[in-house]
Formats: C-alpha cells, sequence, structure tokens
C-alpha cells in the first residue's frame, strides 16, 4: 500500500465516524423525555413522602408536621438516588 492509499482509508474512515455521529446526536424531543424523566424520578418520592407523613400526622392528635417532614427529606434522598441511578445507567 502506498501512502495515498493509507490517507484515503483514513479520511473514508473519519467520514464514516462522523455521520455515525451526525445519526446519533440526540434529538430536541429524545433530550426533553430524558429532562421529564429526571424529573419524575426525583419529584415523585418527594411528593409520595409527604402524602404518607401527612396521613401519617393526621392519625396523631394535636397538631404534629413530624412525620410529614421526615418523609419528605426521605424522598428527597431517594429521589436524588433514583436521579444518580438513571444518570449512571
Amino acid at each position: 500500500m502506498n501512502q495515498y492509499d493509507q490517507l484515503r482509508k483514513k479520511v473514508e474512515s473519519q467520514a464514516r465516524r462522523m455521520q455515525q455521529a451526525e445519526k446519533d446526536r440526540p434529538t430536541l424531543f429524545s433530550q426533553t423525555v430524558f429532562i421529564g424523566t429526571l424529573g419524575l424520578l426525583f419529584i415523585l418520592p418527594v411528593v409520595l413522602g409527604a402524602y404518607f407523613g401527612l396521613w401519617l400526622d393526621s392519625k396523631v392528635q394535636g397538631y404534629c408536621i413530624q412525620w410529614t417532614v421526615s418523609f419528605i427529606i426521605i424522598g428527597v434522598f431517594i429521589g436524588a438516588i433514583n436521579v444518580y441511578l438513571f444518570i449512571r445507567e
């Protein structure tokens, strides 16, 4: 193989890689779905924790928000772990 054949093969290989990268580039829709999924993974445990804590607090005599705050904090931690595991995947 001469020098020109090597250069031609290298340029063709790089052109194929560039075309493949252009084809695999994420679209606006896929990025929107990804961000929406991250939001849902984070917010859902927080909201469920708030509702569960509110329900437990309603069972206690008098005014108390101890369970609500506790389960909101637990929901934040669970949501953060969910987001971390989803991004790492």
